[in-house]
């Protein structure tokens, strides 16, 4: 397939033109299908795939769609990587979805997309990006996990620093428009530009994490900064470390991690914009519920906060009762700073007060809830063993009662029991999983289907029924 390529007249005169889109690892061409036949204005898709069967099923499955899908869509038998490479800023969109780790498709990726284009990529090897095998991470990605609380934002800054350095190589840059954590995978959405002077910003744009081993505390090291000499900026070594030897807060030694993307993860102009869009067309979505909750949770997140605190993580450490989620954001918020949940998980926090702060005010409320006498030595003892700088302010702020007011939904439950990703194509089953071979036969019945525009518009499964964030 070759897609036809924007001329400079074009660009000048400001002409638009429906966008390509390259879908690698196509398996049966469902995603690429659902392009086709939902999108509107979408211009030529490209399904690509290396295994025979793949193809000739996917080319199946675009006939038997009829004329309309056959005139968009098109099937290619070979490897994803080489087509993207000898294609170079042809796609408008590039939409990849790897089983495992996306970290080898990267350079090649990077290569295809056009300048402003958008780049999806989802990665679903979880254990490695959140610190279960840290060795593995840094030899596909580059970078440290640690085992935080905020490990799953983590992994999406490690992979969004991944796609970053690879763009850095071809004087590009990324620009991220939305990165979500879903179910048992991570998705991004960038943008991806050329420009060798922009490019040189990337240090300003990651960061290395210092974590405490005993409490939640932890602080961020910038990589590079900026200055400016006869009003030319430039760009050197940050300053360090922003950290002691051990922990200010309970005197333990730090783990280092990353480095991370530590710049804003979503565009929230964008967000917002999307999220009243698809409130506007709410009956075309049947995963609407899960679409509309993500993306409000998004829409509230502080975008200049890297990673979060759990309160009820915080609680633990000093064994004390949690206070009311309302009544400590309020105390955050009177004592001037910003705070924010996180789509990431319920339970966690996004705040721009420094830790100490944070564990002033853990403080003060242990002061009003005394505890029983806790062992000597033990992190929250020590915390608890200093005074409190400043005395804080419990009253419910009218901020507060503003998003409650809002009554709408950011976290759903699990559609079904043991919800979560099934056995890899191909493997066995072992006598143990006897018990769910039939459920395993259904879904293996549902992927070798062959996909009607009936099914494309009914398909109810909420996951991947998501233009936005769904996985095959």
């Amino acid at each position: 397939m070759k897609c036809k390529k924007v001329t400079n007249l074009e660009k000048c005169q400001g002409e638009l033109r429906a966008p390509i889109v390259l879908e690698a690892l196509a398996a049966s061409g469902l995603r690429a299908i659902r392009y086709a036949c939902e999108v509107d204005g979408i211009g030529q898709v490209l399904a690509i795939d290396k295994d025979k069967a793949c193809f000739e099923i996917c080319k199946k499955n675009i006939l038997f769609n009829g004329p309309a899908t056959c005139s968009k869509v098109a099937a290619h038998l070979g490897d994803a990587r080489v087509y993207m490479l000898t294609h170079p800023k042809e796609f408008d969109v590039v939409d990849l979805d790897p089983y495992g780790t996306p970290s080898i498709f990267l350079d090649s990726a990077v290569q295809s997309v056009a300048d402003g284009g958008l780049l999806m990529c989802t990665a679903t090897d979880l254990a490695v990006l959140c610190g279960e095998d840290r060795d593995v991470c840094y030899s596909k990605y580059g970078s440290y996990p640690l085992k935080g609380k905020y490990c799953h934002e983590m992994a999406l800054r490690i992979l969004l620093a991944c796609i970053e350095s690879h763009a850095n190589r071809y004087k590009r840059f990324i620009v991220p428009v939305l990165s979500v954590y879903m179910d048992y995978y991570i998705r991004v959405f960038v943008r991806v530009y050329t420009s060798p002077i922009a490019m040189k910003k990337t240090t300003l744009k990651l960061a290395y994490v210092y974590q405490c081993v005993a409490c939640d505390s932890f602080h961020l090291q910038c990589i590079g900064r900026a200055t400016t000499k006869n009003n030319v900026e430039r760009y050197a070594p940050a300053f360090g470390p922003v950290v002691p030897q051990t922990c200010s807060d309970c005197g333990n030694q730090f783990h280092v991690g990353g480095p991370i993307w530590s710049s804003p993860i979503h565009d929230q102009a964008w967000v917002e914009s999307i999220l009243a869009d698809v409130r506007s067309m709410k009956e075309r979505y049947p995963a609407y519920d899960r679409i509309s909750s993500v993306l409000t949770a998004i829409s509230e997140e502080l975008s200049d906060v890297p990673l979060f605190l759990s309160l009820h993580n915080l609680c633990r450490t000093l064994k004390c009762t949690t206070p009311p989620s309302a009544a400590f954001q309020s105390v955050v918020i009177n004592a001037g700073y910003s705070i924010s949940g996180t789509h990431i998980t319920p339970l966690g926090f996004k705040s721009n007060a420094p830790m100490h702060v944070i564990w002033d005010i853990m403080r003060c409320w242990v002061k009003n809830h005394p505890l029983k006498s806790q062992p000597a030595g033990e992190p929250g003892t020590v915390i608890l063993a200093k005074e409190p700088s400043f005395l804080v302010n419990f009253t419910q702020t009218s901020t507060i009662n503003k998003t409650r007011a809002k009554k709408a939904a950011r976290f759903l439950l699990n559609p079904e029991k043991s919800w979560g990703p099934t056995l890899r194509a191909g493997r066995l089953i072992k006598t143990k999983q006897v018990s769910l071979s039939s459920h395993h036969h259904q879904i293996g019945e549902a992927v070798g289907a062959q996909v009607t525009e009936s099914t494309l518009n009914s398909h109810e499964n909420f996951t991947n029924d998501s233009k936005f964030f769904g996985n095959k």
